[in-house]
């Protein structure tokens, strides 16, 4: 349902007759210069095709329409999108419900293949729901268009780089007449600045997707060691923003202990996706080859960035949740490049922030020691390390992002690994954010 359906003859636009003097023109050119400028100003700023869709639309009206559309056809593995706007709010419903349950004829699919082949915008007009196969059902679809009274309309593609992937209609009602050359030419403009935007957001979602498949075909399940549970979450950054670098690790090494990361790359898009991919392989090769204290294992991972030319700048905690003693609790050995500090969540309330001095980022090449820390964690006890996304959420800075994390685990402790990371977004993270996350939570059990 792409536009209206107009039972006229399908047929490239050509210019309209003269119209009289007190016919509605284009406008001064000032004024025209000023419309288009708008357009591609109010587009430019978004990422978001269903977003700029809905824009364009409502920028056309009413200046070249009573009401339009904006469809973007499916591709490449991306959903359709669809807009509409009219003049009055109070006539939305009936732009829904006749375009939702209008009889789709072939004269319909005519006039879009016609626009998006040519790449010419095609004029239907003459209107009349009672002729053919194009006739309207009778009751609420026929009144919303009896109450839209739909009198011409004007398809203009939608094209960029040479590919035609929409189209726009501009459908004026009543006694208004249909669209002069003058009109038509700026409606071609609207349309081709509107597709160029419109383009640049299915792009950026397709990289979007890709990075977010990448991310997560990466980020895999932890183990499940013997007096440990392990849970994990990652949750992308929402449609404004690319998805980044951030990734978790769980690893059981050979001598048994469990190799616990959590870092983020700087940058987003496939980019960092990929250069998180690279960093999280190189951490978990090193560390379970050759297991050593995190610090150490930091300086490894720093030499292979150096040595290979990598360019990577990222954050990461590298710790390690050693076998138990006779009482079940085990020692927490922890280094970080840059990271936030870990958060240690015991059974009686209490939520530890685990400070350290900070330390240099993984690919700063400035020769530093790195620190380990240590620290015990009893059964009933649970390790929590997260990404920056969950604590800088709303804007906030680290400090009073760390309170707010604080505050929100208490009470949870008790909670299985998975139900505490569970409870714990759900109080700190609105459905959508301006960064991606990642949440790691070891709980050691109770022996």
């Amino acid at each position: 349902m792409y536009e209206p359906t107009l039972p006229a003859p399908v047929r490239p636009w050509s210019p309209a007759p003269q119209l009289p003097a007190t016919a509605p023109v284009a406008g001064s050119e000032h004024d025209r210069v000023r419309f288009l400028a708008e357009v591609t100003e109010s587009l430019a700023e978004l990422l978001d095709t269903g977003e700029a869709a809905d824009r364009l639309a409502r920028l056309v009206v009413p200046r070249l329409a009573d009401w339009a559309t904006v469809t973007v056809l499916a591709g490449d593995g991306a959903p359709g999108r669809s807009a509409r706007a009219h003049r009055d709010p109070a006539r939305l419903d009936d732009v829904d419900t006749y375009l939702a349950g209008r009889v789709t004829a072939p004269r319909d699919q005519a006039a879009l293949a016609t626009a998006l082949r040519s790449g010419e915008p095609v004029h239907l007009s003459g209107v009349d729901p009672g002729v053919g196969p194009e006739s309207l059902p009778e009751g609420p679809v026929r009144a919303a268009w009896e109450r839209l009274a739909p009198a011409s309309s004007l398809l203009v593609p939608l094209q960029a780089r040479g590919s035609a992937f929409g189209v726009l209609s501009l459908v004026r009602c009543g006694d208004r007449p249909r669209h002069t050359e003058a009109e038509v030419a700026l409606a071609m403009e609207t349309a081709r600045r509107g597709a160029l935007a419109l383009d640049n957001t299915r792009r950026y979602g397709r990289q979007l997707r890709v990075a977010e498949t990448l991310q997560h075909s990466l980020l895999t399940p932890p183990p499940q060691p013997e007096g440990l549970e392990i849970a994990v979450r990652y949750r992308p950054a929402g449609s404004q923003a690319l998805v980044g670098g951030d990734w978790y690790d769980a690893v059981a090494q050979p001598d048994g202990a469990t190799l616990l990361v959590i870092g983020d790359v700087t940058g987003h898009g496939v980019e960092a996706a990929a250069a998180m991919a690279q960093l999280r392989s190189a951490v978990r090769t090193l560390a379970y080859d050759s297991p050593d204290s995190p610090a150490r294992t930091l300086d490894r991972v720093d030499r292979v960035l150096t040595g290979l030319h990598r360019g990577t700048l990222a954050t990461a905690l590298v710790a390690r949740l050693e076998l138990p003693d006779g009482d079940g609790a085990r020692t927490l050995r922890w280094s970080s490049a840059g990271h936030l500090p870990p958060l240690l969540v015991s059974p009686e309330r209490e939520v530890r922030v685990l400070t350290s001095r900070a330390e240099r980022l993984l690919g700063v090449q400035e020769p530093a020691p790195r620190t380990d820390h240590e620290v015990t964690v009893r059964p009933g006890e649970t390790v929590l390390l997260v990404t920056d996304g969950l604590v800088e959420v709303g804007r906030r800075d680290i400090d009073s992002g760390l309170d707010r994390l604080t505050d929100a685990l208490r009470g949870l402790a008790r909670l299985p690994a998975d139900a505490l990371c569970d409870r714990l977004l759900t109080r700190v993270v609105p459905e959508r954010t301006d960064d991606d996350l990642a949440v790691l939570a070891v709980r050691v059990l109770p022996t």
